[in-house]
């Protein structure tokens, strides 16, 4: 009986019409028992008040108001959703996909058919979601409801990891097919010897071996490159810490690189003054041999290569390999330094050039903390600029 209601207006009925019979001469005591009765009646009749309503969990409150707080910082992708409709975006979802898909059917903002599967899934999961953001970008896409209304949507960015996983498979098959190009050439003249046997022509029998041997080498110096391309890549995370100075190794390197037969061909050029870096000397002869040896390849026989060491800007050495050849057409220069890329692969393998050298030459700088630079015009030559960070004394 406990906190039921006063009937104040059944109250003040009773009163007022027991008011009107003591006023009209009926007996005062026998009408004050008949209001008390109708008054009780009154309260026993009225219904207890329902139950207060219980208070909304603690998921429905975050999800009208706190739980935009919380997802408006996440490192995360991370929207919103009120049943299919968009809500809100965090900061993270809106620099990726745009504000404006908050009050969008998240079925058109995010356009792909996973992406449409996982909404309609009443359990959540995850999917992945191609180009989302560009044609070839990867996004795991994780829906996690909230209750019966609400979910949020969380992104994660794989396209680094789908870059990594494609680049790998591209490597394998590219460096497949390059050794598989001198190994079936060594085998088809060494089959052709073995089945002529002593009725070979001497003259075709020495060609024959010119070739294999031409062919043989090729395929070391793969072999090497690709070698010395693995443990440049295992090493470019750590940063060298030997002192060395750049000046004796360049010289060395340049003359290594251009050879005897083409040694009249260079041109040193070499600043006054220490050039102390932190560096891995056999990596950065290396870097010089290389360079050096691409010029000479891509240049006339008759035409110089120069090699210059000089100050640079903020505290740099900026070593350079200008040659004048033919030079290369802008569209190859971006891609130069991709494993095994060439703008004229016919030549590149009758010079005996693996395609590896730039990629090598990249890894080398980027392990040095310097900076690579190319820069060509057609019929003019190629200038690649170098650029070393020197070690400031004291």
């Amino acid at each position: 009986m406990e906190g039921r209601p006063l009937p104040y207006a059944g109250i003040a009925l009773a009163l007022i019409t027991g008011a009107v019979l003591v006023a009209a001469g009926m007996d005062f005591w026998l009408i004050a028992g008949a209001c008390l009765v109708w008054i009780g009646s009154l309260w026993l009749l009225t219904p207890p008040p329902p139950p207060p309503r219980p208070q909304e969990p603690d998921s429905v409150k975050l999800t009208r108001s706190g739980m935009r707080d919380m997802i408006e910082h996440s490192g995360l992708p991370v929207l919103m959703l009120d049943g299919n409709r968009i809500i809100s975006a965090n900061a993270a979802a809106r620099e990726a996909i745009g504000a404006h898909v908050v009050g969008q059917d998240a079925r058109v903002a995010l356009r792909h058919p996973a992406a449409v599967d996982l909404l309609s899934r009443p359990k959540g999961g995850s999917t992945t979601v191609q180009g989302l953001t560009g044609p070839r970008s990867s996004w795991q896409m994780a829906r996690q409801p909230i209750d019966e209304r609400y979910c949020l949507i969380e992104l994660v960015n794989r396209t680094a990891e789908a870059d990594v996983s494609r680049a790998h498979t591209d490597f394998v098959a590219n460096a497949s097919h390059e050794l598989r190009t001198p190994l079936a050439s060594i085998i088809g003249y060494m089959e052709t010897l073995e089945d002529e046997g002593e009725n070979v022509d001497p003259k075709q029998a020495s060609k024959f071996y010119g070739t294999v041997l031409r062919e043989a080498r090729r395929l070391q110096a793969l072999v090497d490159d690709l070698m010395s391309l693995s443990r440049v890549e295992a090493e470019k995370h750590d940063q060298p810490r030997e002192k060395i100075d750049l000046r004796p190794v360049l010289l060395q390197a340049a003359r290594d690189g251009a050879g005897p037969n083409r040694i009249d061909r260079l041109v040193c050029n070499i600043a006054e003054g220490p050039f102390k870096v932190r560096g891995d000397s056999r990596q950065l002869e290396q870097l010089v041999r290389n360079l050096v040896d691409n010029a000479m390849k891509y240049s006339g026989p008759d035409k110089p290569v120069t090699v210059t060491l000089e100050h640079g800007t903020r505290e740099m050495a900026v070593i350079t390999v200008r040659d004048e050849g033919e030079g290369i057409a802008p569209e190859h220069i971006p891609h130069l330094t991709r494993r095994f890329y060439r703008t004229d692969p016919g030549r590149s393998r009758a010079q005996g050039g693996t395609g590896l050298g730039l990629a090598i030459v990249k890894h080398i700088v980027e392990r040095h903390r310097g900076r690579l630079d190319i820069t060509s015009k057609v019929d003019k030559g190629t200038t690649v600029e170098v650029k070393l960070p020197l070690v400031t004394e004291g």
